[in-house]
């Protein structure tokens, strides 16, 4: 019967992205098939609940096909440390609740932590990355790349993973710092020894606390790094010293590696050696789960009908999400007034006004293709028209800079392109407009009308 398994698996495997065949699907053992049961081996409840919502109901549906009968499912895990705190015994929760006490790491933040990170199609992949590595930290996905656009929830799982491995090693070194602080203190340090007489050396102590003495460390916004020389050789130094010793690296940043403009080539390479995981633009659905959970951390009574006005208003990311209901729930403080449906279309006009949020796809595709006078179908269409491709590239920037979306899901809005072919042309419009003042006028007048409408 495992035999079946093992073809059930095979007939999906064609429609699986390499990267998640490998990263979830193929880590998946069936240990055996009786009774009408399948048992299967997860390397811990994380991976199991993606491969469940991802690939276990396809599967399924084979293999009972195959079998003509059907079948329920167990999970095992190989380390039951994974396991929930509620298969602990008392006197293994009691001794978790103290060491759960110890004092956070410098620089944590305590409202970010995994329980407050609302989970949504578009951000279950980082998400899951997220977790798996706090649960097993400097093994299999070192280092952990989040990106994604301002706003998202990068930052929220890097400290959330800095928390839940404080909560599982209390006893390891945890550093988290914004590259600009790494930065800072890196020429900081360099400055203050060339003038320091005594035969301390700054610089080995700045090398101390960020090479030898971190269990993990967590860098935000690595993005700042580039086009900085010796920060970046001191970072590559930095990196492999700890990557070397097995040590956590995290980091995030608003591009992919291959993307960020005056970054060595070895850095680049090197932050690819683990895992990239992109956060995406939340959908109303989450938006809407974003907005409960805020309103139930901050007290405010929050209707269904009023939370979904608000998410189907502000639609640009999580940061302006939360801002736009303590905004709501501020000026209806004020006034004395119930939050309603009419009170928040009334109240948040003016913020959608200023905002990019109302912007999709076919909206800036529409708009490219006016400003231009180039016909909507050649602009959106496969066939490389010259007269287009210039007008192209400029929507598809638009598009990666207004909506936050993916670039594949770019490319499939402009004639099924490649991703790479999204990337190509925002990259070649970003070093277009460092030295084409008439290129930043006409997208700043397509971004104006944007707006406007």
């Amino acid at each position: 019967m495992i035999e079946l398994w093992g073809d059930a698996v095979r007939s999906i495997e064609d429609r699986v992205k390499p990267a998640n065949r490998d990263q979830w699907l193929r880590p998946i053992q069936c240990l055996a098939i009786e009774d009408g049961r399948i048992r299967l081996r997860a390397p811990n409840r994380y991976h199991k609940e993606w491969f469940e919502d991802n690939f276990l109901p396809s599967i399924l549906e084979n293999l009972q096909a195959r079998a003509n009968s059907s079948f329920s499912v167990e999970f095992e895990f190989p380390d039951e440390s994974n396991m929930s705190l509620n298969s602990q015994d008392p006197a293994q929760k009691t001794a978790q609740d103290k060491i759960s006490s110890r004092p956070l790491p410098p620089g944590l933040d305590p409202r970010y932590t995994f329980d407050r990170f609302v989970v949504g199609a578009r951000n279950q992949f980082g998400h899951a990355a997220a977790r798996m590595v706090a649960d097993a930290p400097g093994t299999k996905y070192n280092p952990l790349f989040l990106y994604g656009g301002v706003g998202l929830g990068k930052t929220h799982l890097l400290h959330a993973i800095g928390h839940e491995i404080h909560r599982q090693h209390p006893d390891w070194h945890i550093t988290i710092v914004t590259c600009e602080q790494f930065v800072t203190h890196f020429i900081r340090s360099m400055m203050n020894q060339r003038k320091q007489a005594s035969s301390i050396s700054l610089m080995d102590e700045f090398r101390t606390q960020y090479r030898e003495k971190p269990d993990v460390l967590l860098v935000d916004d690595i993005q700042f790094l580039s086009n900085k020389d010796s920060s970046q050789d001191e970072f590559f130094h930095t990196f492999n010293a700890l990557h070397l010793a097995q040590k956590q690296i995290v980091l995030t940043s608003d591009k992919i590696p291959a993307e960020l403009p005056g970054l060595e080539e070895r850095l680049q390479s090197r932050f690819a050696w683990g895992l990239i995981a992109e956060i995406n633009t939340p959908d109303l659905e989450t938006r809407v789960a974003i907005l409960h959970r805020k309103a139930e951390i901050e007290n405010i009574p929050l209707d269904d009908d009023v939370a979904l006005t608000i998410a189907s208003l502000v639609r640009s990311n999580v940061r302006e999400l939360e801002g736009a209901l303590l905004h709501l729930s501020a000026r209806a403080s004020v006034i004395g007034r119930r939050i309603d449906k009419a009170f928040a279309e009334e109240a948040l006009q003016d913020m959608v006004r200023a905002s990019p949020q109302g912007i999709s796809i076919e909206n800036i595709q529409r708009e490219v293709a006016s400003y231009f006078d180039v016909k909507l179908h050649d602009l959106k269409g496969p066939k490389r028209l010259q007269a287009v491709a210039r007008p192209r590239m400029i929507a598809m920037y638009l598009c990666r800079k207004l909506t936050g979306s993916s670039y594949p899901e770019i490319g499939s809005r402009f004639g099924g392109k490649d991703h790479s072919t999204v990337i190509s042309a925002v990259n070649k419009i970003e070093n277009l407009l460092a030295q084409d003042a008439n290129l930043r006028s006409v997208i700043n007048t397509i971004e104006s009308h944007l707006r406007q409408r």
